[in-house]
């Protein structure tokens, strides 16, 4: 039977999921007839705004609907992963000009996307909603310059120009500028960031209702991430780094864990369990906030409806691996 399924297995051809499922193959599937159908598909759904939407399958079939209702958007991985593969294509087939010019698309969508600060709305043109602010929520602005930092490879982004890549470098700079003067002080010192902040005055702010303007112990892992990725870190990267160990190590949640209970979440005492971190805290007591979609803090998980309480990440270990790993490699080499 277990021959039977790995036969059935090796027989059935492999099915991606997205954009970014299928880099993980070779280059020289990228210049296959599948590869070619993929591609139309992507291409299909790419915006007349540049980018590709997003919770979308961008690969599997053609998109028929009309061309000027896609919504593209940075969030959820969207935009960046569709480049990623037309730029795989583009080092399987050179000189593709179709593919070429929807790459060049997509670069200018992000670039003319920025804030003259630096930072990211979650979509282009931003309107006039909570998603006109610079986003760090769920990685999207640190997921938009690590693909600026990456397209200035000329081995795996050979087809772009030293003005294009000239381009991605001041952006990326500025962007890093950006994150610096959004990380929060409080009594001088920096901690961490919100998941997003005012695109004017760099201020924690307000997303979705039960997103309130909070230190994030989720996105603000990401973020301190990328600067510990900087070859040659500023005084003021490090001291932002520093910053956050510091919060991440203060904000820590000890002996307790999340149990799972009539399909509702619960914590419960856990003497010696791993550390954990609330996704929000609050700016002024520096203490886990909890919210449903009337926007009232909670100081405990249990004091939220059930619908929300089970609907969003509201703990995790996300600062474990850089406390553990990460930082002190880091430190060590600086």
């Amino acid at each position: 039977m277990k021959t039977l399924i790995l036969l059935t297995l090796l027989i059935l051809p492999l099915h991606a999921k997205s954009a970014k499922d299928y880099l993980k193959r070779d280059l020289s599937w990228f210049a296959s007839e599948e590869a070619t159908r993929t591609l139309s598909n992507i291409l299909s759904h790419q915006a007349e705004t540049g980018g590709w939407p997003k919770n979308t399958d961008t690969t599997e079939k053609p998109y028929t609907g009309k061309r000027e209702k896609i919504q593209a958007t940075f969030d959820n991985g969207a935009t960046t992963d569709e480049l990623r593969f037309l730029a795989r294509r583009l080092l399987a087939k050179p000189n593709e000009k179709s593919t070429l010019r929807a790459f060049s698309n997509g670069l200018k969508h992000i670039l003319d996307a920025q804030y003259p600060n630096g930072g990211w709305p979650q979509f282009h043109p931003p309107g006039k909603q909570y998603h006109r602010h610079i986003t760090f929520n769920d990685g999207s602005m640190v997921r938009l310059l690590e693909f600026l930092r990456e397209i200035q490879n000329p081995e795996l982004y050979p087809f772009l120009t030293e003005k294009h890549r000239a381009a991605a470098a001041k952006s990326f700079d500025l962007g890093i500028r950006c994150i610096l003067k959004c990380q929060i002080r409080i009594d001088g010192k920096p901690t961490v960031w919100c998941a997003q902040h005012d695109e004017k005055s760099l201020a924690p702010a307000t997303a979705r209702s039960y997103e309130l303007p909070s230190l994030s112990g989720s996105e603000s892992v990401g973020i301190t991430r990328l600067l510990i990725s900087l070859e040659n870190p500023s005084p003021e990267v490090k001291t932002a780094i520093e910053g956050a160990i510091a919060w991440f190590q203060s904000a820590r949640i000890e002996n307790i864990r999340i149990q799972s209970s009539n399909n509702d979440k619960i914590v419960v005492p856990s003497p010696g369990a791993p550390p954990l971190w609330a996704r929000f805290y609050d700016l002024k007591s520096n203490k886990p906030i909890f919210c449903d979609r009337d926007g009232i803090p909670k100081s405990s998980l249990a004091e939220i409806g059930r619908e929300r309480r089970n609907g969003y990440s509201w703990y995790g270990n996300w600062p474990a691996n850089l406390l553990e790993k990460e930082y002190p490699k880091w430190k060590k080499r600086h």
